[in-house]
């Protein structure tokens, strides 16, 4: 399998997802503004909207959204419980979760993304979006949970690691919501974590 991936934007999930299962994998890293891989080929032919993740498998076909390759990825390798089983109820509560982290979560980092920042009012808007979908978040975990799901950690927590780390490329601060804090923490020191970081050149940004 072959993922394209952009350091530390939502593909990082997948790639951490692929890391924690062992799956047999390369990387082919892509520049999300020129829409080019590092091989020189145009991304867009992979997919026609130009953002990642996208994972090409070993028969051709090429998976897009993360949240349908993250439980691909989990299915591979159902002994790493990164899903619960398919058809169950704890599957059905994966994917609220992980429909909540890309809908929700994820997008409300949005405007602070954008080519044009919001200013003012605009920005304040944003900002209150963001906190409010943040605590959330900290809602989950006030229970003393270690992951989302409870005890075992999940593809949900590889999306949602890295979309609460986001805070520290706009300035946020995370500190705000201590549950979540931890929870960054607790998923930066997994070992297949930290490969990944390194292999993105992230690890002292983590």
């Amino acid at each position: 399998m072959k993922l394209y991936y952009t350091p530390g934007v939502c593909s990082q999930a997948v790639h951490i997802a692929l890391a924690e299962t062992n799956a047999d994998f390369t990387l082919e890293k892509v520049d999300l503004q020129s829409k080019k891989t590092e091989s020189g080929a145009d991304y867009r032919q992979v997919n026609p909207l130009g953002y990642v993740p996208a994972l090409e498998l070993d028969n051709g076909e090429t998976l897009l959204e993360a949240p349908a390759i993250l439980q691909y990825v989990a299915d591979l390798k159902p002994e790493s419980k990164l899903a619960p089983a398919a058809g169950t109820l704890e599957r059905v509560k994966l994917q609220q979760q992980l429909n909540f982290t890309a809908s929700e979560f994820h997008k409300s980092f949005g405007p602070f993304f954008a080519a044009v920042k919001p200013e003012g009012a605009a920005l304040a808007q944003a900002m209150t979006k963001l906190e409010a979908r943040f605590d959330v978040v900290e809602a989950l975990f006030a229970d003393g949970r270690p992951y989302a799901m409870g005890e075992t950690f999940t593809v949900v927590d590889t999306y949602m690691f890295v979309v609460a780390s986001w805070t520290k490329l706009i300035g946020a601060n995370l500190g705000k919501w201590p549950n979540v804090e931890k929870f960054v923490a607790r998923v930066a020191a997994r070992p297949r974590v930290q490969q990944v970081l390194e292999r993105e050149g992230l690890l002292n940004a983590a």
